[in-house]
């Protein structure tokens, strides 16, 4: 009995003491990167990004107003309603255009059929020289000179509302001028009508009409009218307004146009127009 008991301690310690195998682990020699699947992103052309951004604004939430519209001369009574107690509130219209990318933010002139406020006085720049400089002086110009005016306008010497050039002299300002007139709407362009000739011309032109302009989101705002003013006043500014905007954005021609010059203009397409005045909501127009 002793003898088997000690035979089983040796066999323990024996079995204890012993080296053990040393567990080995075995790793792979790829590269974890390579054995993990990658999903690739597709590039989306710009045809594709519309599309989504379009899906995206379809499925984003409405206003609860979205689809509700109003003759104009049923807004005007609901403005009318509201703003009883103030005679000389201000109606204001808001047109919302589509600017598409390249498109040029939508500006004018116009004489309203009856004027909200005064008109403020403008002051006309005129980059001419020799007869034609004279001509730009005895039209009502407040500012007559070569490109040595250029020098005065960057440094703030020189302010102007409006800035009008020859034809001989527009190339050799727009290097100096491009950059600070541009942003600022004042630089003259052909396309504008302020690279002229006819001083004489768009400074009568000029006369008697307000400026207005569109945003760089193209959405339009002015004052049409007063409270006080008859309807059949307001709804013919509103009409002479909106047809102005049309012709400038490409949405209406003049038939005088059409036979003059086959080029298509870029259309910026009106999405919106809305009459609203101090504290009265803004009503979406449904007949304009």
């Amino acid at each position: 009995m002793s003898f088997s008991l000690g035979l089983l301690c040796r066999q323990c310690c024996h079995s204890i003491l012993s080296p053990r195998p040393a567990l080995v682990r075995e790793f792979s020699s790829t590269p974890i990167l390579a054995l993990r699947r990658t999903k690739k992103i597709p590039v989306l052309s710009k045809k594709a990004l519309a599309a989504k951004a379009r899906k995206r604004a379809a499925k984003a939430r409405k206003h609860i107003y979205e689809n509700e519209k109003m003759t104009l001369e049923s807004a005007i009574d609901v403005i009318r309603a509201v703003e009883v107690a103030k005679a000389n509130a201000t109606y204001e219209l808001v047109i919302k255009t589509a600017m598409s990318r390249g498109s040029i933010i939508p500006k004018g002139r116009i004489a309203l059929h009856r004027e909200t406020k005064a008109r403020p006085e403008d002051r006309i720049l005129v980059f001419a020289e020799g007869r034609q400089a004279d001509e730009a002086k005895s039209a009502g110009a407040h500012i007559v000179g070569g490109i040595e005016l250029a020098d005065g306008i960057i440094s703030g010497k020189h302010h102007a509302t409006t800035i009008l050039c020859s034809t001989a002299l527009i190339r050799a300002i727009t290097p100096k001028l491009g950059r600070v007139l541009g942003p600022r709407g004042l630089m003259p362009s052909e396309r504008r009508g302020t690279v002229t000739d006819d001083f004489a011309g768009y400074l009568r032109r000029l006369s008697g009409t307000t400026e207005w302009k569109g945003d760089k989101n193209g959405v339009i705002r002015v004052p049409i009218g007063k409270l006080h003013f008859p309807i059949e006043d307001v709804v013919k500014n509103i009409k002479q307004f909106v047809t102005a905007v049309k012709r400038v954005t490409g949405n209406q021609k003049d038939t005088e146009e059409k036979g003059k010059s086959k080029s298509v203009k870029p259309v910026n397409a009106i999405t919106r127009v809305m009459l609203s005045s101090t504290q009265a909501p803004s009503i979406q127009i449904s007949d304009i």
